[in-house]
């Protein structure tokens, strides 16, 4: 299994403290949930990435979040699926389209206004890859949307996106284990809240 091609989990997000528990860096906390399921240590720098790499599963997981910032993200996605052959990858990144707690798993797809899927979809020339959204809009109209995107959650949002990092990280096992249509069907959820019409 050492010398199998690994299965590639892109966490995206901003490095650095202070954007330590910002909507925007949903992708990190899900790369570490998993890195924290697999025993998996996220100390290599390679292809402008902190990255780790162990057995999971029955598979090679290797875990990545990039050190670019959200707007380069796809110049270290690029260098990362040069460096060695994957079994699978996908792409885990917010989304203001979709109320906190809730997410969107999809085969292939356009980026949206995602400015890291963008960055990701000019740098491979293709559209052609799994991405996993995580929900981040608040129960209100967001005025600024950079300044919401980089503001700090507050306690009941980490416990939420705490509790959403963990179904995250289930779906993606699944998507591991049975493939990304199986994973979609038992993970993907509504666009809208309970009970919002």
């Amino acid at each position: 299994m050492p010398d199998s091609a690994p299965f590639l989990v892109v966490g995206l997000g901003n490095p650095g403290p202070e954007y330590d528990w910002t909507p925007h860096n949903f992708g990190f906390l899900v790369v570490e949930e998993l890195a924290r399921r697999a025993g998996i240590r996220l100390h290599t720098r390679e292809c402008q990435a902190v990255t780790g790499r162990g057995p999971w599963r029955g598979r090679q997981l290797w875990l990545a979040e990039p050190q670019t910032y959200m707007n380069l993200s796809g110049q270290a996605v690029r260098q990362l699926l040069a460096k060695r052959p994957v079994d699978g990858w996908v792409a885990v990144c917010d989304e203001l389209d979709l109320p906190l707690g809730a997410m969107r798993l999809r085969e292939r797809g356009s980026a949206g206004s995602h400015n890291g899927l963008r960055s990701i979809v000019a740098s491979l020339g293709t559209t052609e890859f799994a991405r996993l959204r995580l929900g981040i809009a608040p129960g209100h109209r967001v005025e600024d949307r950079v300044e919401f995107v980089l503001h700090r959650w507050g306690k009941a949002e980490r416990a939420r996106a705490e509790e959403t990092a963990a179904t995250a990280a289930d779906a993606i096992e699944m998507m591991m284990a049975e493939g990304v249509a199986k994973a979609m069907s038992l993970y993907n959820t509504p666009s809208r809240p309970a009970g919002e019409a």
